[in-house]
């Protein structure tokens, strides 16, 4: 609304309408009727997603491909502004409407509760993207302060704060000042540029997960957790299961299973990963790059399991060895080169930075030295903290210290480095675009 004030009918229209088709899906035992509310739901709601993020994009590389074979037509484009958080709470809505129509749910009545539901704010406009059977009864409870939610909700908003200002808004510097011209840098600035990316990116969105997070915890509220330490990943299918969790389950339960999931035969198998991944691609953006990025990513999938390969994690903590590390280098090494589709600002940079990581001799560009080197002491302590998170989850030290004194030093220093090292720049979140 602050932008243009008539976009508060979008969401309203979203809410709306789902709620209703809900109701009416409810409210009758007839499949077919079922059914056509369901469908209804999901073309309106989509219907507004594809005009306003994707309607240019399809529009120009269909009449693109028909010029190109000498079929001159063409339709106008629009020039309409994207709603911040469009994505988020389209699927949010139409995942509700989806789980109605399967009977996992009762629909919801009340329509200021169902409101909520769709637009609470810590949210909104990022994620994650809550399912209305662990949101919607939340609503209903009586609410009362909790010292430890607080306390917990707090720290995470702590943690939060050091993910984006200190470590991505720092990296950033460097990454952009690389990535605008990588016809000019040499291979290992744009190699240490990609791996800077792929902590950037982590941090800028888990940053913003765990201030949502945290912020709905303060006030009473369990939102689900949307990272689990993604550079950890033993494989590509792993990393899938640590990043951006809400999305991934999303897709994994209304788009995979429908499609037949793991449950058909091996080639079909393939085929339902790759339509996955490309659609989880294509929602990143109206660009050929990240549709490029979901169905690279898809592609590991499908070559994993072509040859078999699938690291078992144990149980316990995890012992570090040579096949462990190289499992996790290989991983890292795969999932940072799709970052080059991703972070690229168009797909001939894309394939510049990858002939150029290959090609171009030279020095490294340090830019700001000072920045560049915060931005590596940055990412040490990041990579500290995820490692004794990942090795000791029931682990008692630094912030869930049990000695008070231990937990405030711990708050105070990571406040510090907030203050000291932080970027205050009003760098905006990555995924407010998506």
């Amino acid at each position: 609304m602050n932008w243009q004030p008539i976009y508060a009918v979008l969401i309203f229209t979203s809410t709306l309408v789902t709620y209703l088709c809900a109701l009416k899906i409810d409210s009758t035992t007839v499949k077919s009727k079922k059914k056509t509310y369901l469908t209804a739901s999901l073309i309106i709601n989509l219907g507004i997603l594809f005009l306003f993020k994707y309607y240019n994009f399809f529009n120009e590389s269909i009449f693109g491909l028909l010029n190109d074979w000498g079929i001159r037509m063409t339709l106008p484009n629009f020039d309409l502004l994207l709603p911040v958080g469009i994505s988020f709470y389209t699927f949010q809505a139409v995942g509700y409407t989806i789980d109605v129509y399967r009977g996992d749910i009762k629909s919801e009545k009340h329509f200021g509760i169902y409101s909520l539901f769709v637009s609470f704010f810590p949210q909104l406009v990022a994620g994650p993207i809550e399912r209305a059977v662990n949101l919607l009864p939340q609503f209903k409870e009586v609410k009362v302060f909790n010292y430890q939610q607080a306390a917990d909700g707090i720290r995470l908003m702590i943690w939060g704060f050091f993910m984006k200002i200190v470590v991505a808004d720092r990296l950033a510097i460097y990454v952009n000042s690389v990535y605008v011209v990588p016809e000019n840098h040499s291979s290992i600035t744009l190699l240490v540029a990609t791996i800077f990316f792929a902590f950037q990116i982590y941090c800028d969105f888990a940053g913003y997960s765990n201030i949502a997070i945290g912020c709905a915890k303060i006030m009473g509220f369990d939102l689900m957790t949307n990272f689990k330490r993604p550079y950890f990943a033993q494989s590509c299918a792993e990393f899938w299961s640590r990043w951006h969790i809400s999305l991934s389950t999303w897709f994994k339960d209304y788009v995979y299973i429908p499609l037949g999931g793991n449950r058909v035969g091996t080639i079909k198998n393939y085929r339902n990963l790759l339509i996955t991944f490309l659609v989880s691609g294509l929602w990143h953006g109206a660009n050929w790059t990240y549709v490029i990025w979901g169905g690279l990513n898809g592609l590991y999938q499908v070559i994993y399991k072509i040859l078999g390969i699938s690291p078992k994690r144990k149980k316990t903590n995890v012992s570090i060895n040579l096949v462990y590390i190289g499992n996790l280098l290989l991983t890292f090494v795969l999932i940072s080169f799709s970052w080059i589709f991703f972070r690229a600002n168009t797909l001939s940079d894309a394939l510049i930075v990858i002939e150029r990581m290959i090609t171009a001799q030279g020095s490294l560009f340090l830019g700001d030295k000072s920045s560049f080197v915060y931005g590596l002491f940055a990412i040490v302590i990041l990579m500290l903290k995820d490692g004794y998170d990942e090795f000791y989850p029931n682990g008692t030290l630094f912030f869930t210290s049990k000695l008070r004194p231990v937990r405030y030093i711990s708050y105070s220093l990571v406040i510090v480095l907030i203050l000291l090292l932080g970027v205050f720049d009003g760098g905006q979140f990555i995924y407010f675009q998506f």
